[in-house]
């Protein structure tokens, strides 16, 4: 198993430009059994780069920005009354440099900071019991479904009087549904959620930015290669977060279409790491950036 540190490059960009959010929530392999009571320690890097776009109301246009993030996360199996789940704990932290035209000029901005923190818990509430390593061995997947839900708190860098910022002074969180249906080696993952945010009462040119809810489908295909290697076609769709600035629509609804890939292996019996990437297929804001990155997982527990 290897954290969600996709997510995590994704929440972060959520912070970004929070007039421009971009929920590219893609981590397959969130809803599959793993032995309980096991802890990793997860650290992850991801690259960055395209365009942005900002609400009308805000005099800018032609924004690019190179963004480098990188994360920390630990992350313990649990036993949930005979159902197995997981919890994590994310720190993370971004660089941002890049230029915009602003009301006609070309103006530059780089930033580094934490930010918001993340805690995400996960409970498989079918087709995943909650297993012992030595009882897992046993163990075949056949139709596993699953809830989760994230939560982020303020705590990242915020700047009242800038756009671009890595934190975005409000909170969110984020139900999911998932299900996982595995066909030997083979295995379909989907899963369903949508953001929800409270108000930023400091935004950047205002006294109270509103968003809606964004709702996000994700979908998988999983080949197991034996031996820890595993490989995925990743792809999602997200649309909603129109935003009211001071009252006034910002008639800026996402809908946005992205895929990519994911290759897993082991590096030892307790070292493993994953290479991801994704890129823009449809943007109805033509807010199209790619994102490549690389995470390594230690574990630990009973068992190993």
């Amino acid at each position: 198993m290897l954290s969600g540190f996709f997510r995590l490059a994704v929440l972060t960009l959520i912070g970004i430009v929070p007039f421009s959010v971009t929920a590219t929530d893609i981590e397959p392999r969130s809803y599959s059994n793993i032995p309980v009571g096991l802890n990793f320690l997860v650290a992850g890097y991801a690259y960055t780069s395209g365009n942005v776009t900002f609400a009308p109301s805000v005099p800018i246009t032609n924004g690019k920005l190179e963004i480098h993030s990188a994360v920390l996360a630990y992350v313990r199996s649990l036993d949930f009354w005979g159902k197995s789940g997981k919890i994590d704990i994310i720190i993370p932290h971004a660089w941002i440099s890049g230029e915009a035209d602003v009301l006609g000029e070309t103006r530059t901005r780089e930033i580094g900071g934490f930010a918001d923190p993340l805690v995400r818990l996960y409970v498989n509430i079918y087709g995943a019991p909650a297993l012992s390593m030595k009882e897992f061995a046993n163990y075949q997947q056949d139709t596993i479904v699953g809830l989760s839900l994230a939560v982020a708190a303020p705590g990242g860098q915020y700047d009242t009087t800038k756009l671009v910022n890595i934190g975005t002074n409000r909170w969110f969180i984020k139900p999911e549904l998932g299900i996982s249906k595995a066909w030997g080696p083979m295995t379909a993952e989907f899963a369903a959620g949508a953001f929800v945010f409270t108000d930023n009462d400091e935004p950047f040119r205002g006294n109270n930015l509103e968003q809606e809810p964004i709702y996000s489908l994700q979908a998988h295909l999983i080949y197991n290669f034996g031996h820890g290697v595993w490989g995925a076609f990743d792809t999602n769709y997200y649309t909603g977060g129109e935003t009211t600035l001071d009252q006034i629509e910002g008639n800026n609804r996402q809908e946005n279409w992205r895929v990519g890939g994911t290759l897993a292996f082991p590096l030892s019996k307790q070292f493993s790491v994953k290479l991801q990437g994704n890129t823009g297929v449809y943007s109805r804001t033509a807010s199209f950036f790619d994102i490549v990155g690389i995470t390594f997982q230690y574990r630990w527990g009973k068992g190993l």
